[in-house]
């Protein structure tokens, strides 16, 4: 009768972890009064919340670059065109370039995405509620992760039961089923946080999600001619969410930072 010391632990395992992740779910789906009232993003504010530094450092060359004051090229280069920065972003990535006026696009998005300006913007926005404090994630990120290793350790809990050689009054197809009601538990949890509360941010927060949403449904895409909603899509989604080959193509050659990680992948 091992095996049934084995089933009330998968059950224990994923009736803590189920149980821990709806009400992460429950807590991020309520309204905080203050966190973002009144408060529109700017567009570092945005590109921070959706992706962290490094989007922080894309959406500042490719501002630079849509304002011709500076190059990026399809081999992975900038080049300054315009040494004149217009804000400390701007200042730094033009000092991570260097005094030659040309770098690869790679060290020099990793050096702004580290630099004071994008660490000071993180603690304004952690402090205004909006942002989760050293990018650790939200709790339902963290409550999706433990019912994913709750499924796991479920699964290999039935394994053992099932390659136990200490005979039973169950058949084996039994035990079996008996082991699969807990991991349905788990994946129907895993199904349910997907459709509802997915995506997972690493750095907003649910008020800072809520935002970023409402941003992105009235940015739009944008195209050639409207450079605010192109920025806010770089900020939004990525460069690589954008229709422009080119861009994409720049910011190929690039080093994977930390803060790149997708921890929910």
């Amino acid at each position: 009768m091992f095996w049934v010391v084995l089933l009330l632990l998968a059950w224990a395992v994923a009736g803590v972890a189920c149980t821990r992740l709806c009400l992460a779910a429950v807590r991020a789906a309520a309204p905080d009064p203050g966190a973002g009232r009144g408060r529109d993003l700017t567009l570092y504010e945005a590109a921070f919340l959706s992706g962290g530094p490094g989007r922080v450092a894309e959406l500042t060359l490719v501002s630079m670059a849509r304002q011709r004051r500076l190059l990026l090229a399809r081999t992975g280069w900038a080049t300054v065109v315009d040494p004149r920065g217009r804000d400390e972003m701007e200042r730094t990535v033009i000092g991570a370039i260097g005094p030659e006026g040309q770098s690869p696009i790679a060290p020099v998005r990793s050096a702004t995405a580290a630099a004071d300006p994008v660490r000071g913007l993180a603690d304004a926005l952690v402090r205004a509620g909006l942002a989760m404090p050293d990018g650790t994630g939200s709790p339902v990120a963290a409550g999706v992760r433990q019912v994913r290793g709750a499924a796991v350790l479920v699964a290999a809990l039935g394994a053992v039961a099932l390659l136990m050689p200490t005979p039973t009054e169950l058949p084996r197809h039994l035990v079996a089923l008996w082991f699969a009601l807990p991991l349905a538990l788990t994946l129907s949890c895993l199904v349910l946080a997907r459709i509802e509360v997915h995506p997972y941010s690493r750095w907003a927060s649910p008020a800072g999600q809520r935002l970023i949403g409402g941003l992105a449904r009235h940015g739009g895409r944008g195209g050639a001619g409207d450079d605010r909603a192109f920025l806010t899509s770089v900020a939004v989604l990525g460069v690589h969410a954008v229709g422009e080959p080119d861009l994409r193509a720049a910011f190929a050659h690039r080093d994977r930072a930390p803060w790149d990680a997708d921890p929910d992948a």
